[in-house]
């Protein structure tokens, strides 16, 4: 029974069953699919400072995005990473997919390394988004990681899949 539909998601109670055979009434979020994208630039990347309303706090992260209707990953990842960092890709690699919180939703994220940056005309951020680009050394990714800085996961599955 679909609870909720809005414009970029729908909230449904559903009654499942376990592999066991025992019923469970379970809620299930489809937001649709998103994209992440790791900006790489020699020795650095990019990551974006973006105040989250649902943590209400800035946190440290990939620059990402939810895939349009009708849109390609790929399409999107280009899109998205114009809007929040106001550079274009001229590679973009393809790094899979994750799941983001499967205990309740069945978003997937597509994983994207971006390489050959360039500075894009066509920038332009969405009214509702607040954003800082921050340029990193990747040789700080991983203590960042360590050390509670970066928290964001698809920021971390990123960073796993892009610079293994």
């Amino acid at each position: 029974m679909e609870i909720y539909r809005g414009k970029r998601l729908s909230i449904e109670k559903r009654e499942i069953i376990l592999p066991s055979g025992t019923k469970k009434e379970r809620v299930v979020i489809h937001p649709g699919g998103a994209v992440a994208i790791l900006p790489v630039e020699g020795d650095d990347c990019y990551l974006i400072r973006q105040y989250r309303f649902a943590i209400a706090d800035y946190i440290l992260e990939a620059p990402a995005g939810t895939i349009d209707e009708g849109e390609e990953p790929i399409t999107t990842a280009h899109r998205e990473l114009i809007e929040e960092t106001g550079m274009e890709a001229g590679t973009l690699v393809p790094k899979g997919w994750i799941y983001s919180s499967p205990g309740y939703t069945d978003e997937r994220i597509w994983l994207y390394l971006a390489r050959d940056l360039s500075p894009s005309s066509a920038y332009a951020m969405d009214d509702d988004e607040i954003i800082e680009v921050i340029r990193v050394p990747i040789k700080d990714l991983w203590p960042m990681v360590a050390d509670g800085r970066i928290v964001d996961a698809k920021t971390i599955c990123l960073i796993c899949r892009c610079l293994q």
